[in-house]
């Protein structure tokens, strides 16, 4: 097995287009060719993370955290990152970060806390407007629902909760073959007309090379006629954040405590609690603030995440309860969401989960 057997399946559940324009995920160190001889999966890429690896014989680390996020000029060991980087290549490790694009699925990052919280009916907090796009390509008659079949089985025409989405229109189409073309209908220096069909597909933008491919291996004619648009349209299965709902409305300080235990977290900070029973709940791994104004939008009673500022809590203006767990508190479980993501997906393969802690914060 390669390094891209891991990395193919990893991308397929949180495709490398999900990520933010600031992030860095994806293989950091290392080929994708190399030969896998055994998984680490970790939150961070520490020194300590690497000595784990070698001794476990471990030549992949998966990370949630990107190790290098700004371009490196030097590689002298003056700073943990370059003595990171140093020690993996001198090993023969490979690290490889699965970071917003992870964040940014249904079935994330998110997803852990949600589930730890008991969320019900969870939805995207605030969904993505660059995800989608559209095909339009034109087909003969008689071949045009073998080419609609093989665009669903890969993924197109899926919208939220609907599969095998499609639009057609009926058109007559023509052309004339040249001396240097082999037209699979009509005759070489001969305008032709062809009846045939306008499919209109919707697409997530990270299968669009598979698009691609499938036109040019499955479309009849020789050049192929079709068009890709990128639309500036809501794609609610890929975003920032979640929100649900509990089972039952709670009231605010015990819900505070019950949140310090199912988090595992030894501090929360919040704001003053409103008289009111929590129902709503917004979540949002990491550093959570930006969703503020969103969370407050969308009528939830809490927000919980991480890293906000003294003043960012006024923000909440009574309106909504900040619950600030910690960076590295929000993201605990991240790990394990990985792990047994591949646990179940590669049952004959060394899978190990780290046992190094990495949080870089003590509390007293």
């Amino acid at each position: 097995m390669k390094i891209h057997n891991i990395t193919n399946i990893l991308e397929e559940w949180a495709p490398l287009s999900y990520q933010e324009n600031y992030d860095n995920s994806g293989l950091i160190v290392g080929s994708l060719n190399d030969n896998l001889e055994g998984v680490l999966v970790t939150l961070d890429c520490t020194e300590k993370i690497i000595d784990e690896a070698i001794k476990k014989k471990c030549n992949l680390i998966i990370a949630h955290h990107p190790i290098l996020f700004n371009p490196l000029k030097k590689l002298s060991g003056d700073t943990y990152v370059e003595r990171i980087i140093i020690k993996a290549i001198k090993n023969n490790i490979s690290i490889y970060a699965i970071h917003t694009n992870l964040d940014n699925i249904i079935d994330g990052v998110n997803s852990s806390i949600a589930n730890k919280l008991g969320l019900l009916n969870c939805k995207i907090l605030q969904p993505k407007y660059d995800v989608l796009k559209q095909l339009v390509v034109y087909c003969p008659k008689d071949h045009v629902e073998f080419l609609r079949e093989n665009l669903f089985q890969i993924g197109a025409g899926s919208i939220g909760d609907y599969d095998n989405c499609s639009f057609s229109s009926k058109g007559i189409g023509t052309f004339l073959p040249k001396s240097e073309s082999n037209p699979f209908v009509g005759e070489k220096g001969v305008l032709h007309k062809e009846k045939e069909i306008k499919l209109d597909l919707v697409f997530p933008k990270n299968i669009e090379s598979k698009i691609i491919k499938c036109l040019e291996d499955i479309h009849p004619y020789e050049e192929v006629a079709y068009q890709i648009f990128s639309l500036n349209i809501k794609f609610k299965s890929v975003g920032a954040g979640l929100i649900g709902e509990l089972n039952e409305s709670i009231d605010p300080a015990k819900f505070i405590s019950s949140l310090k235990i199912k988090m595992n977290t030894s501090c929360v900070r919040y704001t003053e609690l409103i008289d009111k029973k929590i129902k709503t709940v917004a979540v949002c791994g990491g550093s959570g603030s930006f969703l503020l104004s969103t969370a407050i939008n969308s009528h939830a009673d809490i927000f919980i995440s991480s890293d906000f500022k003294y003043h960012e809590f006024f923000d909440a203006d009574n309106k909504i309860i900040i619950a600030d767990i910690g960076h590295f508190e929000s993201e605990q479980y991240t790990k394990d969401l990985i792990y047994d993501f591949l646990r179940k997906k590669i049952t004959k393969f060394a899978v190990h989960l780290s046992q190094v802690k990495t949080n870089p914060i003590n509390y007293i």
